[in-house]
């Protein structure tokens, strides 16, 4: 596993390109639950089987951060999209708050999605 001195630009070998989620936090698990409950309203499938949810980071003051992008740069919800993430996380219990910021670093494609999305997109 990748030491947290390592950054997460792709141009230093061995570095990841999306920096690890803090999978081993209590919260983390409802957290995911929640992004599952934000849609994309073009594609029928959540953002997080759908791969855009890159990191969770979840501090221990339980503050949480949220790095995801979005299917393309042009995406009609792309000012609205981060805030719905928000409201779907805040209201968990032990959630001290929320900042959801957008990335194009990597950029988003159809490997991401979880084999969950690709069957319910007829992929598989």
């Amino acid at each position: 596993m990748p030491s947290d001195t390592q950054t997460s630009n792709p141009e230093i070998d061995g570095a990841p390109l999306i920096k690890p989620s803090t999978t081993d936090h209590p919260l983390f698990d409802s957290i995911v639950e929640a992004c599952r409950s934000v849609f994309d309203p073009e594609i029928p499938v959540n953002i997080y089987d759908l791969g855009l949810v890159y990191t969770i980071s979840v501090d221990d003051e339980n503050a949480v951060k949220v790095l995801m992008t979005l299917t393309a740069p042009g995406c009609p919800v792309a000012g609205e999209m981060p805030g719905w993430l928000a409201d779907a996380i805040e209201p968990l219990p032990g959630v001290k708050q929320v900042d959801v910021e957008i990335t194009w670093d990597p950029p988003w494609g159809m490997d991401m999605m979880s084999d969950e999305a690709r069957l319910e997109l007829g992929f598989m």
